[in-house]
């Protein structure tokens, strides 16, 4: 019998906090993941909200919160909330989910859990949320964050046709979105690995993890679905990679402040430039700085966003690489790179981009009060083998999936991130209902979802259906002419079975999934 996550006790309220409407207001516009966990906690305290109750969070909030930015909020919500496709939260009520990693594609992964029914309960190593770093978004994905609340928890969201959001930001708004629908989200406690059910099946004990630290209340969490989304290096074992090594790619990310000025608001933004298609402006920055790049973007936000491509040779006669090496790891590492000349080759590539009108220039200290410029290596960029596989022991199948960077890492400068994140999550919470709907076998749910995984490394706008606003968790809805791609047999991914107990041949009704009595 799966246990409920026990939940964490609220501090004491201050008297501004104790009034409803100040307590919803502040948690609307909080903009650090601690203290938006503490709010809502003492949001729900206030209106006596059973967060062990996560089908009926958001209905018990709604129908105690009646402010005007509330109304506006849960005009959003309800609309996606009733989504033919979630089946009035029903499609998959004994799903149980632990999510490894509270990044965006994390989050959101969290959020169609939800969604459809399940509990879904979030581990972050991390106290916060600090990545300044910038995403390029596809029209899609707009929407997408729109529909879930994006203007209502930042109303600058996207305006003036500026399709990006800083990370920190991006995971600000869903995880709020999803806190009120539900979601559980530990911070300050990492995954290490999973705990297979028991030999002593008196209790019926299922799946469940491993945790830093050994006594959080997740440990005591038993799940039938797990999901990896705490990047490329993730912790959840039994996932192949394939690494694909191209020529050598050393992008830099620097990030500015932004004083609010006229001049930072007048400076256009560079919305992604090759060298391919303005050869003249690179060669001429090579001729007067010795600064040599293949591509570059900036994006203005939060901060003076910077990200490019530059040549190992500049880099070199620069002296920000002191010397040569073949191998980009140690080329990159850190005993070979002069620091500050690294930060005066950013700040002349921002300059010299922008023509100077960005005066005074100032770096955007990182969490560790250092200047925010990052050095990194895009010659070998990984993908997983496959997205998803079952485990078996003991009568319990777990299933599970990997999303974002876990599954397919992106090359920054490309701007596919988001997007390709949010499509692999849409398309694992697609398998995950068809997995709980009874109507098919194990491994027709994962032939399903290997041929969709097939397509993301290569889809782009154009190959996205038009209608945004009819985008949901099915991969027809987004993929354009997709019963025309080629499918899978149910014995090409036999491999990513692993169990022996559960007949293959029939249709996935185990007993982990019946609901608790």
């Amino acid at each position: 019998m799966a246990e409920e996550t026990p939940v964490e006790e609220t501090r004491t309220l201050n008297p501004e906090e104790a009034d409803l409407s100040t307590c919803f207001d502040k948690f609307v516009r909080c903009e650090t993941l601690k203290d938006t966990i503490r709010l809502f906690k003492i949001l729900s305290g206030l209106i006596d909200v059973d967060l062990k109750d996560n089908r009926n969070v958001y209905s018990n909030i709604k129908n105690k919160v009646n402010t005007w930015r509330a109304r506006a909020l849960w005009a959003k919500l309800d609309c996606k909330v009733s989504q033919q496709i979630y089946e009035d939260r029903e499609a998959c009520k004994n799903l149980k989910a632990l999510i490894i990693g509270a990044g965006p594609c994390g989050l959101r992964s969290a959020i169609e859990v939800a969604l459809m029914g399940g509990k879904a309960v979030v581990v972050e190593k991390r106290e916060d949320i600090t990545r300044n770093n910038v995403l390029s978004l596809w029209p899609f994905v707009v929407q997408d964050l729109k529909n879930l609340g994006a203007k209502d928890f930042f109303p600058a969201f996207c305006i003036g046709g500026k399709e990006h959001i800083s990370i920190r930001k991006l995971q600000c708004i869903l995880v709020k979105t999803a806190l009120l629908l539900g979601v559980e989200v530990h911070i300050n406690v990492a995954f290490n690995d999973l705990i297979e059910p028991p030999e002593d099946q008196t209790t019926g004990i299922g799946w469940r993890c491993k945790t830093e630290p050994e006594d959080h209340i997740v440990s005591q969490y038993e799940f039938n679905t797990v999901i990896g989304a705490d990047g490329k290096r993730h912790g959840l074992k039994g996932f192949k990679r394939n690494e694909f090594r191209g020529k050598l790619a050393i992008a830099i990310t620097a990030n500015f402040v932004n004083k609010r000025t006229k001049c930072d608001a007048l400076v256009p933004e560079i919305c992604g430039l090759s060298y391919l298609y303005d050869q003249s402006s690179f060669k001429d920055l090579k001729n007067k700085t010795d600064i040599e790049l293949e591509n570059i973007v900036y994006f203005k936000g939060e901060t003076h966003y910077f990200v490019f491509t530059a040549k190992k040779e500049s880099l070199l006669k620069r002296g920000v690489l002191k010397e040569n090496f073949i191998d980009p790891n140690i080329l990159l590492q850190n005993e070979n790179v002069d620091h500050d000349k690294l930060l005066a080759y950013a700040k002349e590539t921002a300059n010299e981009s922008t023509k100077f009108k960005l005066p005074d220039l100032e770096f955007q200290l990182n969490t560790y009060g250092e200047p925010d410029v990052a050095m990194f290596d895009f010659t070998c960029l990984c993908s997983a083998e496959y997205s998803s596989r079952v485990v078996e022991r003991k009568g319990h199948l777990l299933l599970a999936a990997i999303v974002g960077d876990s599954l397919l890492e992106p090359f920054w400068p490309t701007g596919t991130g988001a997007a390709h994140g949010f499509l692999g999550v849409m398309d694992t919470a697609w398998m995950i209902k068809q997995w709980y709907s009874g109507q098919f076998t194990p491994l027709e749910v994962l032939a399903e979802r290997e041929a969709i995984y097939q397509l993301l490394s290569q889809c782009s706008i154009q190959s996205l259906c038009n209608n945004h606003l009819q985008y949901n968790i099915d991969p027809t809805s987004r993929y354009v002419n997709l019963h025309t791609k080629a499918r899978l047999k149910p014995s090409v991914v036999s491999h990513q079975y692993d169990g022996e107990t559960i007949d293959l041949s029939s249709k996935i009704v185990p007993s982990n999934l019946q609901e608790d009595t």
